[in-house]
């Protein structure tokens, strides 16, 4: 009998101050994301002024509901910085058993979508070298190669592989 998984509902939002734990929990599921702070995701979450340079966006699994808080689960979440008339991807995470279900991929729709409605120019990032489902992804959105920092990463230690693509 062919077997079909069919994707969750995915709910792509802006994030808020209410998801701090939510996404310090996933954070430190996932060994390959770039780990900050509680602090450094408080200031993102809790901006200190309106004109904020920072897009923070959550997935969340529409038919996964914690029992006790009756909200829906945080499958993912991306971190991007405005720096006219560029973007940068700073951080997407994928929860382990959310992985190559599209999220990432709406994720990045998203990311792609806010920074076309402002007239960007490209969406820059880097990228552990060894992280080649990441990698894949990027390709398939266009995104190509512009460089290689050498020794960039620790435990372990791995280059970052530099990506941009252009919106216009």
């Amino acid at each position: 009998m062919l077997r079909v998984r069919i994707a969750p509902k995915v709910i792509i939002r802006k994030a808020t101050p209410d998801d701090l734990f939510s996404v310090l929990a996933l954070e430190s599921e996932c060994p390959a994301a770039a780990h900050w702070s509680q602090q450094q995701y408080r200031d993102l979450l809790i901006p200190t002024h309106a004109k904020s340079r920072r897009l923070a966006l959550v997935a969340e699994e529409g038919s996964i509901i914690d029992s006790e808080t009756k909200v829906a689960a945080l499958i993912g979440f991306l971190v991007a910085r405005h720096l006219a008339p560029e973007w940068e991807l700073e951080n997407i995470v994928v929860a382990p058993g959310a992985r190559r279900q599209g999220v990432g991929k709406r994720l990045l729709e998203a990311l792609l979508t806010a920074a076309r409605e402002v007239n960007s120019d490209a969406v820059f990032l880097e990228v552990r070298e060894s992280n080649l489902a990441a990698r894949g992804l990027y390709e398939k959105f266009g995104f190509c190669q512009t460089g290689r920092r050498k020794s960039y990463y620790t435990n372990p230690l791995e280059d970052a592989v530099l990506y941009s693509l252009a919106l216009r």
